[in-house]
């Protein structure tokens, strides 16, 4: 067989082929254009994270350093699981910075001032578990202010002064606005979000949880996660000894960001 008939096969055969490789495109196409979002959603780059840090150089996200440091912070406090979590910190020598539902206060109050004697943090999580984006600009404030008012309370009664190093506040289900922004600022507040969420609220795997936060981790990066789910424990159970394992430290917010900066 001449190479010009077999030049002419290999023709007849790509066009016959060539609606299914077309078909086949689009489908990868598609599945990128839809999946890419919703990975990185998922899993967000540090590179990405930096880009919102220039974007609103007011909010937390991380915090740039090279040490082996990282803030955990643990939202939806406080629960019947509080005192669970304080254990297993203080097994592995680390601290957390718990974000303080008001409405969730009563009948916990011990647990929060147990976590601030063991060198823990509270920080303002609003009085309910809402959208603080969707609330108005007078009811944020007074859900802000009536939290603040009983951290204070806890801090007197657990003998460590009457308020927390620093302010924090992180907005119901994560969505901020400029409003929002100025507000927390007028309140004396830092609005603190974060760089590694491995979506515990929403998904129950502790196993891949505990993965997704070990694979994100860096230097100077503010963890979030759940109080109130049962499956945090477990996670926590994995994820701090390996961070130990690795040489992390496992501390409060305020404690990073005492930690120096790299130039």
């Amino acid at each position: 067989m001449d190479l010009a008939r077999l030049f002419n096969l290999f023709i007849d055969l790509l066009f016959e082929l060539w609606p299914i490789f077309a078909a086949m495109f689009r489908y990868i196409l598609y599945a990128y254009l839809v999946l890419g979002p919703l990975y990185l959603i998922y899993k967000p780059p540090r590179r990405l994270i930096a880009c919102f840090r220039r974007r609103w150089p007011d909010v937390l996200f991380y915090h740039p350093i090279e040490q082996k440091v990282i803030a955990l912070t643990i939202d939806d406090a406080p629960s019947a699981h509080t005192s669970k979590i304080h254990r297993l910190l203080q097994c592995h020598h680390a601290t957390a910075t718990f974000f303080v539902i008001g409405s969730q206060v009563d009948g916990h109050r011990d647990d929060l001032v147990d976590l601030v004697r063991g060198g823990n943090e509270l920080a303002n999580h609003a009085m309910h578990d809402e959208r603080s984006r969707s609330l108005s600009y007078v009811v944020l404030a007074e859900q802000i202010s009536s939290v603040e008012h009983m951290i204070r309370d806890i801090y007197r009664q657990a003998e460590q002064s009457d308020a927390p190093e620093n302010w924090f506040f992180r907005p119901g289900s994560g969505f901020f606005s400029t409003r929002m922004r100025k507000l927390v600022s007028h309140m004396g507040y830092q609005l603190a979000l974060g760089d590694v969420y491995p979506h515990d609220a929403q998904i129950r795997l502790a196993s891949l949880n505990a993965k997704h936060i070990l694979s994100q981790v860096k230097p100077g990066s503010i963890v979030v996660c759940h109080d109130r789910r049962e499956w945090t424990l477990p996670m926590l159970s994995v994820v701090l000894p390996e961070l130990r394992r690795r040489g992390y430290r496992v501390v409060t917010l305020s404690a990073l960001l005492r930690e120096r900066m790299y130039q």
